[in-house]
């Protein structure tokens, strides 16, 4: 039986509005009202996700964006403050050991968030490949809650609550707002594929939750009727499919290298530091990936499974890492690892939902038409 210890400062809430599962040891809302109508909500209209079971530290300090560049693949030092860059933590041979968002706030401070399931395992990390860098990383997880406001309405919403500036923090951008009357970092990231903020409230913690309360219950009293809903993990999950981004552990392991994950974006091998990794990633870059993530739409009725077998010609080339039915597609959709050679966009392969072959297209990522859904869609904000 697990053992069911944390909850975030969110949690009186959830404990009466949502149903409650465990999650990376949380309990967590896995829905509120649904996760069909909450996926549809983000999509058109906004939603509300409390995402403080995510890891979060500050790390600072004379040498922190030397460190950062060491640590990661990508060129940390490119950013200016005020800017912010999905990246990863990759080990020696170019597996991803986790994921993770980097926030520039200052010349020498930045804070770095990562997966709610490796929190131990990434602050153990840091600190072990921080030797001989001048630098502090302070593990604010359980002291700084953060939420996240996700959809094509998430922008005018914040508006109304915000003392000015929630315009000026672009996409992948971050500064200061005061949200509700409380002062907050937010940024302009998220893991929807939609536009919107994710907001960072100081001295929040389960013991003293009274700001992430009242934050909360603003966000809902005013996006209500605009549509807004609170969202849990479910719809989490679903959006993130859609938009053709990565879960840890499913997608993104340590025997899973960035260009493998079709992230490579990632990888900034003209930055002219050395970084950990390095080695292997060049080496990898030069003679190519023998497997690839793809995404496959199914061409018939049936829902694809993490762990069920892909195939080709009757044989099987890989499995499943995620899938879903996608509520705005209308159809199953699913993630997973093939050779090289079977991943060619518009392929026809099949998946074996319990026995049964269902033929799928291999796709481009995100599953949705960007003119229509995610940040990219053409809108006009009011």
């Amino acid at each position: 039986m697990v053992d069911l210890t944390l909850e975030t400062p969110l949690f009186r809430y959830h404990s009466v509005h949502s149903q409650v599962i465990e999650f990376a040891g949380f309990k967590m809302p896995l829905w509120f009202e649904g996760i069909v109508p909450e996926v549809l909500a983000v999509r058109n209209a906004s939603g509300l996700f409390d995402v403080s079971h995510m890891g979060r530290a500050f790390v600072r300090g004379r040498d922190a964006e030397r460190y950062l560049d060491y640590l990661t693949p990508s060129a940390t030092s490119r950013l200016n403050p005020g800017e912010a860059h999905y990246t990863v933590m990759c080990n020696e041979r170019g597996g991803v050991v986790d994921d993770m968002v980097i926030l520039r706030l200052d010349a020498d401070r930045f804070l770095v968030v990562f997966n709610a399931a490796n929190r131990e395992k990434d602050l153990k990390w840091m600190n072990r490949h921080s030797k001989g860098f001048n630098v502090e990383i302070e593990n604010v997880s359980d002291s700084v809650a953060m939420i996240a406001v996700q959809g094509p309405k998430a922008r005018s919403i914040l508006r109304e609550l915000s003392d000015g500036g929630v315009d000026d923090i672009g996409r992948f951008r971050c500064g200061l707002l005061k949200i509700a009357g409380e002062p907050c970092i937010a940024s302009g990231t998220g893991y929807t594929g939609e536009d919107g903020l994710e907001i960072f409230i100081p001295e929040s913690s389960v013991q003293k939750p009274d700001k992430a309360l009242g934050i909360w219950g603003s966000i809902l009293a005013h996006g209500g009727p605009h549509g807004l809903k609170p969202c849990g993990l479910g719809a989490r999950d679903v959006l993130r499919i859609e938009a053709g981004m990565c879960l840890y552990s499913q997608e993104l392991t340590e025997e899973i290298t960035p260009y493998e994950a079709r992230i490579g974006f990632v990888v900034k091998l003209d930055k002219g530091v050395d970084f950990i990794g390095r080695n292997a990633l060049e080496k990898q870059k030069s003679e190519g990936v023998e497997k690839v993530r793809i995404g496959l739409k199914m061409m018939e009725r049936g829902v694809p499974r993490r762990g069920y077998p892909i195939k080709s010609d009757g044989k099987v080339i890989g499995e499943v890492t995620s899938g879903t039915f996608s509520p705005t597609l209308e159809a199953g959709i699913c993630m997973g690892y093939v050779p090289n050679e079977h991943s060619k966009r518009g392929s026809i392969l099949q998946v074996d939902i319990r026995g049964r072959t269902v033929n799928a297209e291999v796709v481009g990522f995100p599953f949705y038409d960007t003119s229509r859904y995610g940040w990219m869609r053409v809108q006009t904000r009011p």
